[in-house]
């Protein structure tokens, strides 16, 4: 179900403009966006009652790093606020509530702005992972030895690992065929860092080689497989 604008839901939190009837009917069956109408009304409301205006927080820098990553990315085909802008301006209020609504306002778009920004980064998650997997230690291995690799849609493996064995060689990440693991595509060393991110070879079947194997290697310049294999986890989608 696609959600409402979080800004539409601010308007409709500062009753600046009225509901339509099938964002009446949306609101009625979508539990997030009416979790976020109430919790915009809650804030309009505290800034209403406020007696004074004070300095508000600043939103999380990535609040505004993903907005302006997003804006730049949509800017031809953002939906103008000039005229909206423009509309509200000429509206009559009574002045004394002008700062205490400029208030409330201020904090419900800050918090907007933060839903629409984890709204983004939800559905880019989703559609930029098309795989992950859980690394295991195998039995000769520290149990708190662990990581994580995620598929990446551009053809990409980002491998995450924790606490393994030292090493004299180099640690090794594999993508091994669980039918036959002699059957192995190797996807590159790990560096110092716990995380990095590796290419998949062109033509590789993940459906085929979905064993992904991290094995301790001894520089002796044979490229194949050591058989000192340290994690290992099921790629699922």
């Amino acid at each position: 179900m696609q959600h409402l604008d979080p800004d539409r839901l601010v308007l409709l939190a500062l009753s600046e403009e009225p509901e339509e009837l099938t964002e009446s009917d949306h609101l009625a069956e979508c539990a997030v966006c009416r979790r976020d109408l109430d919790q915009f009304r809650e804030v309009a409301e505290l800034g209403a009652e406020s007696q004074e205006v004070r300095d508000l927080p600043a939103p999380p820098d990535r609040v505004w790093r993903a907005i302006e990553s997003e804006v730049a990315r949509t800017r031809s085909t953002a939906t103008p606020v000039t005229d909206l802008a423009e509309r509200r301006a000429h509206r009559k209020r009574p002045r004394r509530w002008v700062p205490l609504v400029a208030a409330a306002a201020a904090v419900v778009l800050a918090i907007a702005g933060t839903v629409t920004v984890d709204r983004l980064l939800e559905r880019r998650e989703t559609e930029s992972v098309t795989a992950r997997a859980t690394l295991s230690p195998l039995p000769s291995v520290s149990a708190d030895a662990r990581g994580s690799v995620r598929v990446l849609a551009d053809g990409q493996v980002e491998v995450d690992v924790r606490n393994l064995p030292l090493t004299t060689g180099f640690h090794e990440v594999w993508l091994l065929d669980p039918d036959d693991p002699t059957k192995m595509v190797a996807l590159g060393n790990l560096p110092d860092q716990s995380r990095v991110v590796l290419p998949v070879p062109p033509g590789t079947d993940l459906n085929r080689f979905r064993l992904v194997d991290v094995s301790d290697e001894p520089h002796d310049g044979d490229a194949t497989h050591s058989g000192n294999s340290l994690l290992r986890g099921t790629l699922t989608s």
